[in-house]
């Protein structure tokens, strides 16, 4: 037997609420524009809910034309009526309420790029990872990778460029997207306003490995911050024996600033254990993961360019994985 009328209406007014349930869920978290941390998010989402009110304006002077046409308007109307109509209706309303919001959001430009800001980080795109310089007085240059931290209620240019193919940097909570194009250097302001983790994306697909090139993003106070980047612009001071890192060609492709692994090719080390996540935001930066990580890493990014190292005997790879526990 079919279910009962009250059933049905039990049952759909559950599904109802549960969707709406979803929908309201989806509009906060670490990765929500319609949550804004920051000044340049909040001016986005307010233009998106303006936007939203236009485009529901101009639904409903449609959708009430034709349900009055439908059930009220029995009888023909005269052609001058007709053109009278399509004219206001098709044309006239459509071009003002559009132009309207144009305007409004043209205004936004300069307010989001208008700022001179005492932070600059220079942010480069690879495949599949995120080289981020800190740039102090002085032109005095601290990398780090794949974490990018800010301090609230400061306003941070971003300099934005590739080395490979075009992508496109993201964080919802803080601002709007910006390509990363190679031979092209773009610029994005933020101004984060409350402190937290967010999460930043790459919004352009890149390669193999798209999907898991993202980036956490902690806004901190500002003494905070400025803690953390004198930390960050010291050497390592590693308590193990390099000799394993050095000899199976770890220094080749990275950099431990105050020893001799000086490479360039791979992500900067120096502060490697302090992070929050490896491989660009694809695990937790564990004792563990490091370890998958480092044997496994081709299986779980496709696509990345360092190589596995599973094949190495297990006292070799246990002394690499501990040299890497002491770079704090």
């Amino acid at each position: 037997m079919g279910a009962t009328p009250d059933r049905r209406r039990r049952e759909c007014s559950a599904g109802l609420v549960l969707g709406a349930g979803f929908l309201v869920s989806a509009c906060g978290g670490p990765q929500s524009a319609l949550d804004p941390a920051g000044e340049e998010a909040a001016e986005i989402a307010h233009l998106f809910w303006v936007m939203l009110a236009g485009a529901g304006l101009v639904w409903a002077l449609v959708v009430g034309a034709a349900v009055f046409g439908g059930r009220f308007q029995r009888q023909p109307i005269s052609d001058r009526a007709g053109l009278r109509l399509i004219l206001w209706s098709g044309a006239f309303a459509p071009t003002l309420i559009l132009a309207g919001l144009l305007i409004y959001g043209l205004r936004l430009m300069p307010v989001l790029r208008a700022a001179e800001p005492a932070l600059r980080i220079e942010i480069s795109a690879e495949q599949y990872w995120w080289r981020i310089t800190y740039v102090g007085a002085g032109d005095v240059r601290i990398e780090t990778a794949n974490e990018l931290r800010l301090p609230a209620g400061r306003a941070a240019e971003l300099t934005l460029d590739s080395v490979d193919v075009i992508h496109s940097l993201w964080i919802p909570s803080l601002g709007g997207k910006m390509d990363m194009i190679p031979g092209r250097t773009n610029r994005l302001v933020l101004r984060p306003q409350r402190p937290g983790t967010y999460r930043g994306v790459c919004a352009e697909f890149c390669g193999t490995a798209h999907a898991l090139m993202a980036f956490p993003v902690e806004v901190m106070p500002p003494a905070d911050f400025d803690a953390w980047l004198v930390r960050q612009a010291a050497p390592a001071t590693p308590g193990g024996d390099e000799a394993a890192f050095l000899a199976n060609g770890c220094g080749g492709c990275h950099t431990v600033r105050g020893t001799a692994a000086t490479g360039t090719i791979g992500p900067d080390l120096t502060h490697l254990a302090g992070r929050s996540s490896l491989g660009a935001g694809l695990m937790p930066n564990t004792p563990g993961n490091r370890r998958r990580f480092v044997a496994d890493v081709e299986r779980l990014k496709p696509g990345v360019r360092m190589p596995s190292f599973g094949m190495l005997a297990p006292a070799e790879l246990d002394a690499i994985l501990a040299y890497m526990e002491s770079l704090r």
